[in-house]
């Protein structure tokens, strides 16, 4: 009888190993296949502890190229590759075709990652932590307003008169700072289409209060007193205060079959008593014009400063414009946009600038891009300056060509060139900030000629001229 119970024992233990080695067999053979299946995770180096390679990062930032952080990690682990930086471990892609997979996907597979300054700044109500159907429906509300006809035949008046004020004070007895100059035009011109506010004391009190505010979006995230972050937050609330009145007073005399002059009339239209998630949204959309749009009209004039060719050829097309409207104000918005090589310039200058140099995500799950594994909860950066300076999507690249546009079709190249991001979260005043661009170039060179002296280009933590670009004019001469 022992024996009995001895071989059954013995015969359990077998088959109970034998089952555990299939398993172990078949789950190895699973993990192959999902290994094959989702690829790896893209080699790299993380660095310091705490510090990883920010430090690295950001010395580029200050160096003549801006490519040299992301080169020399793609010359060791390939066009896509891991590292630490800002306190965060993240995957960076210098890919144009995995960069699209990540703008594309938003809310299914990426949701927007952001450092915890930019976080504290906006606030829990910001656009940019928006997804799905709520910011689905932002996007529409906004983008439909901005590009209407009728707002961009009404908004062409206004920035026109905006250009040619500001263009008034200039003179030739003391250097022009033109990155100052222009955030006079921009921010004016937003402030404006967002809740129809004229020069007065509100718009100065929001400037001050804004040039105060933007400067905590990259910081540490401490709000001790005296902090950057603490000052930022101080300057957001008296902003507020501003916006917030501004807003209950036309939500108190609205009319509902009113035609919407302004951003604040379209969210009023949808409004379900949130005012101040809709204050602190008008707020975020004042940075395009305190960053973004002034800096792009700064580098055109730097650059084109560099290219004599492309200023003479810039200066041609838009004095015969000039001289087709008999030198009147009667422009209409077609007109500007219909100047191409302008319009090439205007291409050019996003191209080389990278105001917008990377798209932050974080990954909702794991998943699989060209044989690379971005695991759940990582973040990732689509870094698109890699992809607007790698001489294998553009000849050349570090070369300020506008005549590359002529041979390359929007169509072909659109994973190659996104100065605006692109998918779902593309900025809805594309169509606006090129209208605003197109006029200011317009006006400069046929109102005067002007020498920029020698400046840098700074690329961290914005892009920015070193000493704000300081140009000398001369009135051009009526011929």
């Amino acid at each position: 009888m022992g024996w009995i119970i001895g071989l059954c024992s013995f015969m359990s233990i077998f088959l109970v190993s034998w089952w555990i080695l299939c398993m172990k067999k078949k789950e190895n053979r699973v993990m192959m296949e999902n290994n094959k299946k989702k690829g790896k995770v893209p080699k790299g180096n993380k660095g310091w502890p705490l510090l990883g390679e920010t430090l690295d990062f950001i010395a580029c930032g200050y160096t003549s190229n801006p490519l040299s952080f992301m080169e020399k990690r793609k010359s060791l682990y390939g066009n896509v590759f891991k590292t630490s930086i800002l306190g965060s471990g993240v995957i960076v892609s210098t890919d144009p075709e995995i960069n699209k997979v990540i703008l594309q996907n938003q809310g299914n597979i990426f949701i927007p990652a952001y450092p915890k300054s930019i976080r504290e700044l906006m606030g829990e109500n910001s656009i940019l932590q928006m997804n799905g159907n709520m910011h689905r429906k932002l996007h529409s509300l906004l983008g439909g307003f901005l590009r209407s006809p009728q707002f961009k035949a009404r908004i062409t008046k206004d920035i026109q008169q905006s250009v040619k004020q500001c263009l008034a004070t200039w003179t030739h007895h003391q250097p022009i700072y033109v990155q100052d100059q222009v955030k006079k035009i921009t921010f004016t011109i937003l402030v404006k289409v967002l809740m129809s506010i004229d020069p007065g004391e509100d718009l100065s009190i929001l400037k001050r209060e804004f040039e105060e505010f933007i400067k905590g979006l990259i910081c540490l995230p401490i709000k001790f007193p005296g902090t950057r972050l603490y000052k930022s937050l101080k300057a957001k609330e008296r902003m507020m205060k501003i916006v917030q009145r501004i807003i209950e007073e036309r939500n108190d005399n609205k009319h509902r079959d009113c035609v919407a002059n302004d951003v604040v009339d379209v969210l009023l239209e949808d409004n379900k008593g949130e005012l101040k998630k809709m204050s602190e949204n008008i707020i975020e959309m004042m940075i395009p014009g305190e960053e973004t749009l002034p800096t792009a009209m700064t580098m055109a004039v730097k650059f084109l400063s560099d290219s004599p060719l492309a200023l003479s050829k810039l200066l041609e097309e838009n004095m015969e414009l000039k001289r087709n409207k008999n030198c009147s104000d009667d422009y209409a918005w077609t007109d500007y946009l219909s100047l191409q090589f302008t319009q090439n310039v205007i291409n050019e200058t996003l191209r080389m600038s990278n105001i917008v140099n990377a798209i932050w995500r974080k990954s909702i799950k794991d998943v699989d891009i060209k044989g690379y594994l971005i695991p759940k909860d990582w973040c990732v950066v689509a870094s698109l300056t890699s992809v607007h300076l790698d001489d294998i999507n553009y000849e050349k690249p570090f070369e300020f060509d506008p005549w590359r546009w002529e041979k390359i079709e929007g169509g072909n190249r659109n994973n190659c060139f996104t100065p605006f991001g692109g998918g779902q979260r593309l900025c809805p005043g594309i169509e606006l900030s090129r209208l605003e661009l197109s006029i200011f170039l317009h006006h400069l060179v046929t109102t005067y000629r002007w020498v920029a002296e020698r400046d840098e280009i700074i690329y961290f933590p914005t892009v920015k001229m070193k000493k704000k670009l300081p140009i000398s004019v001369t009135p051009l001469t009526p011929n």
